[in-house]
């Protein structure tokens, strides 16, 4: 189990990110409308807000496990046994669950006793302690698809652990929707429901089959049942151009959990003798056989729920910062262009008219850094001379071949100016013709350095000391072997 003391600094660590963020678009959050495009604004502003959440959820400690999928396989149902009441609706009806909805779980006491430590931090409240929240989702394959897809990608997006609930041999549909929700780089947990309908015998065998789906594609393939499914290939046309070109199914990663559960076992008939003699028959419900998932999961979190925090709120940070710095960039891009041409004439006249070749190269380069620092400003990005000048030496090596040829040839053309200026008898028309061919490719290197800036200033500012990116390298540097986090960094490379 990791260290309390190192989830804590994880967190720490993530939180001082997120509010380093929040303090550099503070100008962005101020209400006052920064263009005429309301469509521009609006993005932008809905990205602001998931900014916002992330860091209230890392202040608060909230871990969120959400659940995911086809009608009908007992997800509401999931999660009321989890949390020992039937609070959200469950029926014999298809999408009975309408929307996402989210319920507080207090994790019984008996169970936290039973964890491998004392100092488990569920179910705290207060400094240091975690909240957890289950979130019930629509079936993924009811009506209205494209509204279904987004609400889920948002629900994946703010969840730190996922529950996929399967009831039996899985379909290409379920298939390839866990594909889908596994690229997130979330740990998932495949909960295979309704065990109780099965006998032993057919359980072990789709267990088994389950998983198979981690360990190669050809296993992954023969995994998914050919039983009816919109999705089936079987009921399309045979064409073979289709069969040549057809890829294999994506591969389930091996970090992938299975459990076995009944969270609503149907009603059995019992036998009933009374004192006076009677015997009657009587329908009971079984209580839920959820035990092991309990376990699973709180295993996992107090092992590791605070780094798992941690990361998922710094990527999703990551991710809300890169949209921003896109949304802004392109809310000024006139002003971006205008900044960067405005530039490239000044640098051109300078580098143009000056006679001395070693003030050429100099003034060239210290022009780029400020043009550097100029749109860092005017994005709102804020940037010291060191980062720009960092920032120079990446644009540099990236774009080497033009702003190195801008140089050398700057620096050439400069001794032949010098040389001219020196010497009057070579005449003033070579002076001129030197520098108009020095200035032009000055100015074009000044429009290739702001061009590259503007790239990398997409990103956002996830470079710093603070950055999501360093951040998240520190985190997993540190993470401990063989935990649900050090599998997914391995088969999914997180954090890059």
């Amino acid at each position: 189990m990791a260290d309390n003391s190192l989830q804590e600094n994880r967190l720490s660590l993530a939180r001082a990110s997120l509010r380093e963020a929040l303090a550099r678009y503070s100008h962005l959050r101020q209400g006052k409308k920064n263009s005429n495009n309301t469509e521009l604004e609006a993005a932008l502003q809905y990205q602001l807000d998931i900014l916002t959440s992330t860091s209230e959820k890392l202040d608060h400690n909230i871990i969120r496990i959400a659940t995911f999928g086809l009608v009908s396989r007992g997800k509401s149902a999931v999660l009321n046994a989890l949390l020992g009441h039937k609070i959200l609706q469950t029926g014999p009806l298809n999408g009975v669950t309408q929307w996402p909805r989210s319920v507080r779980w207090s994790v019984p006491l008996s169970f936290l006793d039973s964890e491998e430590s004392p100092q488990s931090p569920l179910g705290k409240g207060g400094k240091g302690g975690v909240q957890v929240e289950l979130i019930d989702t629509p079936g993924l394959d009811e009506v209205g698809g494209e509204v279904r897809g987004e609400m889920a990608k948002q629900v994946t997006r703010q969840a730190d652990l996922i529950l996929f609930v399967v009831a039996g041999d899985i379909t290409r549909t379920e298939y390839q929707a866990l594909c889908e929700l596994q690229t997130a780089q979330k740990p998932v947990i495949l909960v295979f429901n309704k065990i109780d309908l099965y006998p032993e015998l057919d359980r072990k065998a789709i267990y088994q089959s389950l998983q198979a789906l981690g360990n190669s594609e050809e296993l992954a393939a023969a995994a998914v049942t050919e039983q009816t499914d919109s999705e089936n290939l079987s009921d399309r046309p045979n064409n073979p151009s289709d069969q040549s070109t057809a890829k294999s199914p994506p591969k389930i990663a091996k970090s992938l959990e299975i459990v076995m559960v009944a969270a609503e076992p149907a009603p059995v008939q019992v036998r009933v003798e009374w004192s006076d003699g009677r015997v009657t028959n009587e329908w009971e419900s079984p209580p839920p056989q959820i035990d092991e998932l309990k376990h699973k999961i709180l295993t996992i979190l107090n092992r590791e729920g605070r780094s798992l925090l941690a990361l998922n709120a710094l990527v999703e940070a990551r991710d809300a910062e890169a949209n921003i710095a896109r949304h802004v960039l392109k809310l000024r891009q006139t002003e971006a262009e205008d900044l960067i041409w405005q530039f490239a004439k000044y640098k051109a006249l300078a580098v143009g008219l000056n006679p001395v070749a070693f003030l050429d190269v100099m003034g060239a380069s210290v022009a780029d850094l400020a043009l550097i620092r100029s749109l860092s400003r005017l994005y709102g990005l804020p940037m010291t001379g060191y980062e720009a000048g960092k920032l120079w030496q990446t644009i540099f090596s990236s774009a080497g071949g033009v702003l190195l040829g801008e140089l050398g040839s700057s620096f050439l053309l400069g001794f032949g100016k010098s040389a001219a200026a020196a010497a009057p008898h070579i005449g003033f028309s070579t002076f001129a013709g030197v520098a108009v061919t020095q200035a032009s490719l000055a100015a074009y290197g000044t429009y290739a350095v702001g061009r590259a800036a503007q790239v990398y200033l997409e990103k956002g500012c996830t470079w710093g000391p603070l950055g999501q990116d360093t951040v998240i390298q520190e985190i997993l540097a540190t993470i401990e072997r063989n935990t649900i986090i050090d599998r997914l960094q391995q088969e999914f490379k997180i954090g890059n």
